[in-house]
């Protein structure tokens, strides 16, 4: 089934993404890979391409458009190298709305220049030790010391946490916390108290850095507040909806890929003397996950055109995000399956690709929160 959602002007820009992944990315993921984390000649090459801050106007070095299917387009692109490690999205379509939306003129112009060069690399911090989907359980908190917060807690399991120059995070700033009393406080590298823990050792996507990230009586002067005091659970709620269908952009494309792979193996691998592609029962799984991926590609590709019009809605988003990435899980595993051993061997893509996968439905919202999110909102 043809796809119509994109212009030429957006297929340019993919061949734009190929060339630099090409040129910038491949070439250097292994060793990302070993290492934990990316370079940052890497970050500083992707804003001297374009491909940082989108929706950031150009007066602060954006590129002025707010049209998500630029976004959609990197995802999918990045998604089908398989090189999820140099965090763009995260960046662009989770951390991004924040500081456009939420930010003051003077944040914009000390922020958003080295946001979209590559210079100053971003992440979010929300979940803790024992605090996760459940805002209300944050106890990372910051007393008011007059003309500046007194930041203490700690995060864990931060994406981009170890690179990250500039961290928004979510903090109690009345005792009781709560929906109505978090706060969004942007800590900066190299401030006293800042510290961060472990490079976390996950069972995929090893180039992310993701850390444990402490804060001794951090002072975060009063300035670095980002929206509104104690208006943190109504920003978060307001970019979910993004946040969320990024995630499943990469879901279904990822899935597209993973198949793409497994349909060019069976036809070459042989057994019982003749390709694995003439049994009924390779062809019959085959079939069923190319359906799943069609049927759900255009549930996604009119989503990215609403909410490119901005017409997503929480519901659909969530809907989105767990359909898309549960169904990425499934088809990894039926295409690791299907390549026997070979499926088990970590030089294989099918093997990083359910592996790199498999936290798609749990970062984000778990799947069982987004089924909560539709139920409340069917039966009431």
């Amino acid at each position: 089934m043809k796809r119509k959602i994109f212009a030429a002007e957006h297929e340019a820009f993919r061949a734009t993404v190929r060339a630099f992944l090409a040129r910038e990315v491949l070439p250097y993921y292994e060793q990302w890979e070993k290492d934990g984390v990316v370079s940052r000649d890497a970050w500083r090459a992707a804003g001297k391409q374009g491909l940082l801050g989108f929706a950031v106007p150009e007066e602060y070095g954006g590129g002025g458009t707010p049209d998500f299917r630029y976004s959609a387009v990197l995802a999918e692109e990045f998604t089908r190298a398989g090189a999820p490690g140099l965090a763009l999205g995260l960046h662009n379509d989770i951390i991004g709305p924040y500081l456009t939306g939420l930010a003051t003129e003077e944040q914009k112009r000390r922020w958003l220049p080295g946001f979209c060069d590559g210079s100053l690399i971003t992440a979010i911090a929300m979940t803790e030790p024992g605090a996760g989907s459940d805002l209300q359980g944050i106890r990372t908190h910051a007393e008011d010391r007059g003309d500046h917060w007194l930041l203490g807690g700690s995060k864990t399991f931060i994406s981009s946490g170890i690179l990250a120059d500039l961290v928004i995070v979510v903090a109690k700033t009345t005792p009781e916390g709560g929906a109505h009393g978090l706060s969004l406080l942007v800590v900066e590298r190299g401030m006293d108290g800042f510290e961060r823990g472990r490079n976390l050792d996950k069972i995929g996507q090893k180039a992310q850095d993701t850390a444990e990230l402490f804060f001794h009586d951090v002072r975060v002067p009063k300035e670095n507040l980002l929206g509104d005091l104690n208006g943190a659970f109504g920003h978060l709620m307001t970019n979910l909806a993004q946040e969320r269908l990024s995630i499943a952009v990469s879901g279904i494309a990822a899935a597209e890929h993973v198949l793409e792979i497994t349909t060019e193996y069976v036809k070459e691998r042989e057994a019982f003397g003749r390709p694995l592609s003439k049994l009924q029962h390779i062809r019959f799984e085959i079939a069923e996950m190319a359906t799943e991926c069609a049927v759900t590609r255009a549930f996604l590709d009119r989503c990215i055109e609403d909410h490119a019009r901005g017409e997503l809605d929480a519901v659909h988003a969530s809907m989105a995000k767990w359909w898309a990435t549960e169904l990425q899980k499934r088809v990894a595993d039926r295409c690791l399956q299907l390549h026997g051993g070979y499926g088990y061997m970590a030089e294989y893509p099918v093997a990083r690709a359910f592996t790199d996968g498999r936290i798609q439905t749990i970062y984000g919202g778990t799947t069982e929160i987004m089924k909560e999110i539709i139920g409340r909102a069917v039966l009431g």
